[in-house]
């Protein structure tokens, strides 16, 4: 089988997180809402799906699709055996970590939005459970998602073109939210700061109660939806 996580050096923002020389980070990355036949994002909207990061960098590939589709499959038919390599390989990197002096971050959702708070991973415990001294972060357009009693788990809400009334429940439960803007980053949105979420992808360090900016990016760049604000 494939391995399920991907190794820091393998996409633009990872490696620029990477950089920072504290942190060693991972992602894991299944295929994006129904197209492996299974849902995936029961959140996404239309413009998010036109708009997708699924397809970017090495994921305009045909093998690395197919590998995200059989991930997935994985994950929906064998989930035991899927969390159980999901455990291993993420007790590997944890190891790799520690020899290096850094700390393990993995984001479970690359192009997802499963809600891992639900899973038990191994003997009737989370993921988040099995490695405390592991960092998770993930984008989420599940506004009710409240992992507060999970201190190695934080969550950023992605504003989309029609969930706008979820944004101040997000930020009730803890979120940061995320917006993309079709060119340059205002000052402030909606009357609050927006800092640039585009140096790196290391949103578990990001200050609360702030707009994290992203800059449109391939398809996103033609989005006519309300996705992307202009």
């Amino acid at each position: 089988m494939r391995t399920l996580l991907t190794a820091p050096t393998a996409q633009a923002k990872m490696t620029k997180s990477a950089k920072s020389g504290v942190y060693l980070p991972y992602i894991l990355h299944l295929a994006p809402a129904r197209e492996s036949g299974y849902q995936t994002c029961p959140k996404a909207t239309a413009g998010c799906a036109a708009a997708c990061l699924n397809t970017a960098g090495r994921g305009a590939f045909t093998n690395v699709q197919r590998a995200r589709i059989e991930k997935t499959k994985l994950f929906f038919e064998q989930r035991a055996q899927f969390l159980a390599q999901l455990v291993d390989e993420i007790g590997k990197a944890e190891r790799k970590a520690e020899k290096l002096g850094k700390t393990l971050t993995v984001r479970l959702n690359g192009t997802s939005d499963l809600q891992w708070e639900v899973y038990k991973a191994f003997n009737g415990k989370t993921i988040f459970e099995v490695f405390p001294n592991v960092v998770f972060y993930d984008y989420t357009k599940i506004a009710n998602r409240d992992v507060s009693n999970i201190p190695n788990y934080s969550l950023t809400f992605s504003l989309a073109e029609s969930n706008a009334t979820d944004v101040s429940k997000a930020i009730g439960n803890g979120m940061n939210v995320a917006v993309v803007f079709r060119d340059t980053l205002p000052e402030t949105w909606q009357g609050m700061p927006v800092i640039d979420g585009d140096v790196d992808d290391l949103r578990f360090l990001d200050p609360k109660f702030v707009i994290v900016g992203l800059r449109a990016k391939g398809k996103a760049k033609k989005d006519t939806t309300g996705f992307v604000q202009d």
